[in-house]
């Protein structure tokens, strides 16, 4: 008994030891000495992305052409609710874009046909997420000198097509499935504009559903910006 007494108090005391006096672990010098890039490069990519995006937007801006986009006819009232717009334009709709040359250029989705039904011969369905380019040609003429007129799309291309003519421009998108985004669906409009902006599409779009149009700036990569809102003769800035 005496031995077994004598062997616990000796692991207590063993044990209070470690506990009053913990290891201690040092750490190598390479190791606490990190080189500074380890810190700041990581930082500098993280910062680099974030104005990415504004310093794209900017140079588009800068050395973009103007185009006039035709909107889609939309539900005025429920165009500026909230803090945003979201609009869509002609070009936005695919069967618009599916009777321009170049079409069915682009990689198609091979969808099987039920049995039994008789699918359509002419049907060509892009892969989502498909990119490709929509070339828009400018009006020949002005009829209305208060209010721009909308460029048309000619043709659709997989590639950025070079040389050009002055006269025309390609803007990039994308297919999504069901509609073609170009980057120009979302827009944040001034709180004190909004209200009047709704009425005033409202009110035009009761004798004339495409009444409205939006000016975007078109940089030779396809990459577009918007600049500014067209309701009848009266024009808003982005």
């Amino acid at each position: 008994m005496n031995t077994e007494n004598k062997d616990l108090t000796a692991q207590s005391s063993e044990i209070a030891d470690i506990g009053a006096n913990p290891p201690s672990f040092t750490l190598p010098p390479e190791a606490k000495r990190l080189p500074a890039w380890r810190l700041w490069v990581p930082l500098l990519l993280q910062i680099g992305l974030i104005a990415a995006v504004p310093a794209t937007a900017v140079y588009t801006f800068i050395t973009g052409k103007t185009v006039v986009l035709q909107t889609a006819p939309v539900d005025p009232y429920g165009l500026l609710r909230g803090y945003y717009q979201v609009l869509s334009y002609d070009i936005s709709d695919r069967t618009n874009l599916e009777k321009l040359p170049g079409w069915k250029d682009l990689p198609a989705e091979k969808t099987p046909c039920p049995p039994g039904v008789a699918c359509p011969q002419n049907t060509h369905n892009p892969k989502p997420q498909t990119s490709f380019y929509v070339i828009l040609e400018a009006p020949k003429a002005a009829t209305n000198p208060g209010r721009p007129q909308a460029w048309k799309p000619v043709r659709v291309s997989l590639k950025n097509p070079a040389n050009l003519p002055a006269n025309q421009i390609a803007i990039k998108g994308k297919y999504n499935s069901w509609r073609m985004e170009y980057g120009l669906e979302t827009y944040y409009m001034p709180e004190d504009e909004r209200e009047k902006v709704n009425q005033e599409i409202s009110e035009a779009q009761r004798n004339q559903r495409q009444s409205f149009l939006v000016e975007v700036k078109v940089d030779k990569t396809g990459h577009a910006v918007p600049v500014s809102l067209w309701v009848r003769d009266r024009n808003y800035r982005f």
